[in-house]
């Protein structure tokens, strides 16, 4: 973690105040420099130290501060992992990537002199898995300065400060909530870590915390709490997805200030708007959108001192560069000239933002493509109404290959979730819901994909609305329609026809689709059954 020169320094000047708080209870500021630098030094003799990379998947929150913390003391790079992977999982992302240790349970410490510390800018002090590296470990990396040149920028933006309580109630493995811990404790602020979020627990937080971070879905519930209760909160810090304009409108009302960005695991900021005019760059942060010829839509690139040094391990990722500096993640935009306010439009390579998390469909894919009976399948983003998007399936099946495999037990017969009316709960849980298997005599047993979805996908990865058919409609060069099938079911979902919708691929390119889905509509082939490029599309469920 990057700020652990700062830690050491608040606990000299303030070593009574509270510098964080978990599940397990509060830590002082010079509590927290003592666990963190016993810890270091526990790194140092294991041969953890300078250059190295530490793999750190504590499941309390403040443990694993602490040992992020206790890494950048050594010198090394600590690696963030999830605490709910699998032991399957935790082997094939640790294959991937160079670690030198990895500390699932808390740090111990060790006796001796306090660790030598001697920060620098260009230090790999961060790194943290992207949503939806399944399959492919994608691990971003940063240096100390690209965080942390950052702080005074968002001091001014947001007026955190010492004195504040930040309420962080997310996962810290996420970069969003990770990047509010560590300007926190830059900050010499307390940061209130639950680890997750409990809306049960919301009430009590709320009632000391003077600042959240929080993705636009969950800013309601805060105000929610804020109007039936009140509490000190003044200030909102909201990233991850598109916030509707109500909400900064009805924050206003409870007094609370909304501050929203847009940003990326691999770029940090990009654009912030603190007044509710739109987004403009944050500050050292150049955007040029470049659409392509005869395009309405271009791609976001930035040049800034904010970006990522790239993945570990050379792993394959959305993230471009140019030769003079320029970085894109593939998102999309209008055009744009310096001055005006972004307007983003999605992402161009197809990935779903679902509720704060980034969704690479591919991914998703590459698991559900192990399932017997499945030909193929298109992962893509449907509309929801709080979460921004779900990702769903339109798997290409073989019927009786896959009505055979769960028959002999080749692939269980489970289900991994609620089923769409409430998706962010399955995200969230990851409980098993009331799927029973069969739900359509004649399609895929939505129980077999769901059952690998639940053994081998992250909770935000997995699919909430599912849909099959016997062939999917395919572009002239043989590729899977993805933009057609995602137009068709987006309109689907707003109760629209979509017989002269546009043709346009994820990246905003027009598609040449089969000639036969052209103005065709989805629909249940159980009551009426519209068709898309030629046999019937049904959902699963």
């Amino acid at each position: 973690m990057p700020v652990a020169d700062r830690v050491l320094r608040h606990a000299t000047a303030r070593p009574h105040h509270v510098a964080v708080s978990g599940p397990g209870g509060d830590l002082t500021y010079a509590e927290l420099a003592d666990r963190a630098g016993r810890a270091a030094r526990h790194l140092r003799d294991r041969g953890a130290g300078r250059g190295a990379l530490v793999a750190a998947g504590q499941a309390d929150p403040v443990d694993l501060l602490v040992a992020v913390l206790a890494a950048d003391l050594a010198g090394a790079t600590p690696l963030l992992c999830d605490h709910t992977w699998s032991a399957e999982r935790r082997e094939q992302v640790m294959a991937a990537v160079p670690v030198a240790a990895r500390f699932d349970a808390p740090l111990p410490g060790a006796d001796g002199p306090p660790v030598r510390h001697d920060p620098a800018p260009g230090d790999l002090t961060w790194a943290c898995f992207s949503s939806g590296s399944t399959g492919r470990p994608r691990a971003v990396v940063r240096t100390r300065a690209s965080w942390t040149g950052s702080f005074p920028h968002l001091d001014e933006l947001t007026g955190i400060g010492p004195d504040d309580v930040v309420l962080i109630p997310g996962p810290l493995v996420s970069s969003l909530y990770g990047f509010a811990a560590a300007h926190t404790l830059a900050a010499g602020a307390t940061a209130v870590v639950p680890g997750r979020w409990s809306p049960a627990a919301l009430a009590g937080q709320l009632s000391r915390a003077t600042a959240v971070h929080v993705v636009p879905h969950r800013l309601p519930a805060v105000l929610d709490v804020l109007e039936a209760a009140g509490g000190p909160l003044r200030t909102a810090v909201v990233g991850g997805a598109a916030l509707d304009p109500g909400a900064r409108t009805r924050a206003a009302r409870a007094g609370v200030r909304v501050v929203s960005y847009y940003g990326a695991t691999e770029l940090s900021f990009v654009a912030v708007d603190a007044d509710g005019r739109g987004l403009r760059p944050f500050p050292g942060v150049e955007i040029d959108v470049r659409p392509e010829p005869g395009h309405a839509l271009g791609e976001v690139w930035v040049r800034s001192p904010w970006l990522c040094q790239g993945y570990l391990a050379g792993a394959a990722g959305p993230l471009r560069r140019d030769g003079d500096g320029w970085t894109t993640v593939g998102d999309l935009a209008e055009p744009y000239r310096p001055g005006e306010v972004l307007r983003l439009r999605g992402r161009g390579d197809g990935a779903i933002q679902t509720g704060g998390a980034t969704v690479v469909p591919e991914d998703v894919e590459e698991v559900l493509r192990k399932v017997p009976g499945v030909n193929d399948v298109v992962v893509v983003g449907t509309p929801h109404p709080y979460l921004g998007a779900v990702v769903t399936a339109v798997v290409e099946t073989v019927v009786e290959t896959a009505a055979r495999a769960i028959a002999d037990g080749t692939v269980a017969n489970s289900a991994c979730g609620p089923a769409e009316d409430d998706p962010e709960a399955a995200a969230e849980s990851g409980a098993k819901g009331s799927g029973e298997g069969a739900v359509r005599s004649d399609g895929l047993l939505r129980g077999a994909l769901e059952g690998v979805a639940r053994a081998e996908l992250d909770p935000a990865q997995r699919p909430r609305r599912w849909y099959a058919t016997r062939s999917l409609p395919r572009t002239a060069a043989g590729k899977p329609a993805r933009g057609l099938l995602a137009a068709h079911l987006a309109a689907r979902f707003a109760g629209e026809s979509v017989g002269s919708a546009s043709q346009s691929s994820g990246n905003g390119h027009p598609e040449s689709s089969h000639p036969e889905s052209s103005g065709a509509m989805i629909g249940d082939p159980e009551s009426g059954g519209a068709v898309i490029g030629g046999p019937e599309i049904w959902r699963l469920g």
